[in-house]
């Protein structure tokens, strides 16, 4: 049985990626095949032919596997918008079962397969789909991001209520500190409090942070996920 999980946040730049990398060396750590996925990217990079995303090479890099990168990042577009609108202008629909189809080939090839998303929960991907809908299709469980400043314990609480009122299940949730002015102790006390799901790491804010670093927070990761 494959293990899978879907990483999504309270609101963009809140450290996803940062929280993808150290879950994929969490579990590198455990001695188990991993692979990094980054279904949709925006504000991507042109590389010969091709678009890429900085954040999706880097999870390919620290997962260490030799796959395709289409398979890590099906869809990449250029310009830094939410992706259902990067996608219509360059004339393209963004489909689930083309990123479940990429899913299933990395099962092939990885025993726990760690799924970053883009923006919060509720982004749009297409005309009628959000990332719920991939989520759904995917039928796996949701880590919730929480960036830690003014406003995440609303926003924390309401994207909880979200993805569960949608028929997801969320395994867990990782305080990030992104504000080192925040009083992040009394916020992580009240959410600890509210959620009722587990607290898998609380991430230590850093300054001019490398993404290639991230992967060594891995050993925040104490809660452990079955």
């Amino acid at each position: 049985m494959k293990s899978a999980w879907f990483i999504t946040g309270t609101d963009t730049g809140i450290g996803k990626t940062r929280c993808t990398l150290a879950l994929i060396q969490h579990f590198k750590n455990q001695g188990v095949r991993v692979a990094g996925m980054k279904p949709i990217a925006t504000g991507c990079y042109h590389q010969q032919d091709h678009l890429r995303s900085n954040d999706a090479e880097v999870i390919l890099t620290a997962s260490g596997l030799e796959v395709p990168y289409e398979w890590v990042n099906p869809y990449a577009f250029e310009p830094p918008l939410a992706p259902h609108l990067a996608a219509t202008q360059a004339g393209i629909t963004i489909e689930v079962a083309s990123i479940v189809d990429k899913y299933q080939q990395l099962c092939n090839h990885a025993d726990i397969i760690v799924i970053e998303g883009i923006g919060g929960w509720r982004v749009p991907i297409n005309t009628q789909q959000t990332l719920t809908d991939l989520v759904l299709a995917l039928d796996i469980p949701v880590i919730l991001v929480v960036g830690l400043r003014l406003g995440c314990i609303n926003h924390t609480l309401l994207t909880a209520e979200t993805i569960k009122s949608d028929g997801c299940t969320l395994a867990g949730w990782i305080a990030n500190s992104i504000d080192p002015q925040f009083d992040t102790p009394s916020s992580i006390a009240t959410l600890k409090q509210r959620l009722r799901v587990p607290l898998l790491a609380q991430m230590p804010y850093l300054i001019d942070p490398d993404p290639l670093q991230f992967a060594q927070t891995g050993q925040n990761i104490t809660t452990k996920l079955t």
